[in-house]
């Protein structure tokens, strides 16, 4: 065994760490669900809507103290509008990875008018590091 010392660039050496949020090595997204989001009729979203794209990354965000739901998750675009919530009946797992301090975020995947409800359809992805 040699004992000579190597020298390693303090970027491989952070990347190696995990310190490097340029390339991060390893890292999936993995779906965790599909489903659409819950409550939009109950928002005034006719000047998002336009702004909403397929593959638009959303934001989730619990609120374990929603007087409606101890399991609410409520999503928001980029720029911190409310478009409504994950479905009560499936939010559970996603709620407790969330308190747990995993990484959550949605992903549009298609919107529709129906009437005066706005469906939009997501992904829900866990970063899997």
């Amino acid at each position: 065994m040699s004992s000579e010392i190597i020298q390693i660039s303090p970027g491989l050496l952070a990347l190696i760490q995990g310190k490097s949020q340029a390339l991060m090595p390893f890292v999936r997204e993995l779906i965790m669900l599909e489903c659409h989001i819950a409550g939009t009729s109950h928002l005034n979203l006719e000047e998002t809507e336009p702004t909403l794209k397929p593959g638009d990354r959303f934001i989730l965000k619990r609120e374990p103290e929603n007087q409606f739901d101890h399991f609410a998750t409520a999503i928001y675009t980029a720029d911190k509008i409310k478009l409504g919530y994950l479905p009560m009946h499936i939010n559970e797992s996603t709620a407790r990875l969330l308190d747990a301090g995993k990484q959550l975020f949605g992903a549009l995947e298609t919107k529709e008018w129906k009437g005066q409800w706005l469906k939009l359809n997501i992904k829900v992805y866990l970063i899997d590091r």
